[in-house]
């Protein structure tokens, strides 16, 4: 059996996110603390990646204090609380092979220190000793106690409303060792 296990390279590895609400959207990056999977045969196994919570940006708001004033927010209890879980991981638990490099992977996600399972689809693009992994994860934030601004929990909220999907678009970029 043929297993190349890869670790990933932060420095190259890019989250973007996206979050919606009535009035319009924001959008940002958050970083990649570390992560590693495995591929036998060259089908992909098992891999696991960890996101630095405090790490999150917000590209959209160009005004530094308004930039800051709202980061701080995502920091807080009403979102990620970043102090108290400064990681969020994603465990893959099954991947199951497609056409094209593409994989049906199931998995544990972890923010706040709730898990549950999600699913997503996914691709490895393999050259040499490097591998690039491709996928879009959309979350439904109230699973991990992320209420704030959420129809679920709170009623007349009008145009301050926040949908309760994000997604990640994830781009992981890492190096057999």
């Amino acid at each position: 059996m043929d297993t190349k296990n890869f670790k990933i390279n932060n420095a190259n590895s890019t989250i973007n996110w996206i979050g919606r609400k009535v009035t319009g959207s924001h959008d940002g990056t958050i970083d990649v603390k570390e992560g590693n999977f495995t591929l036998e045969n060259n089908q992909l196994t098992s891999g696991k990646f960890v996101i630095d919570t405090r790490s999150i940006k917000i590209l959209d708001i160009e005004d530094p204090e308004t930039n800051t004033q709202f980061a701080n927010h995502l920091a807080s209890d009403d979102f990620f609380n970043s102090d108290q879980f400064p990681e969020a991981t994603f465990e893959i638990t099954h991947a199951e092979p497609g056409d094209h490099n593409q994989y049906y992977v199931t998995g544990n996600l972890t923010v706040k220190g709730i898990t549950h399972p999600i699913d997503t689809n996914l691709q490895i693009i393999t050259t040499n000793n490097t591998a690039v992994i491709e996928t879009k994860i959309v979350i439904d934030r109230t699973k991990f106690n992320i209420r704030f601004r959420s129809s679920n929990f709170f009623t007349n909220l009008g145009d301050t409303l926040i949908y309760n999907n994000f997604d990640l678009t994830v781009r992981l970029v890492a190096e057999a060792h």
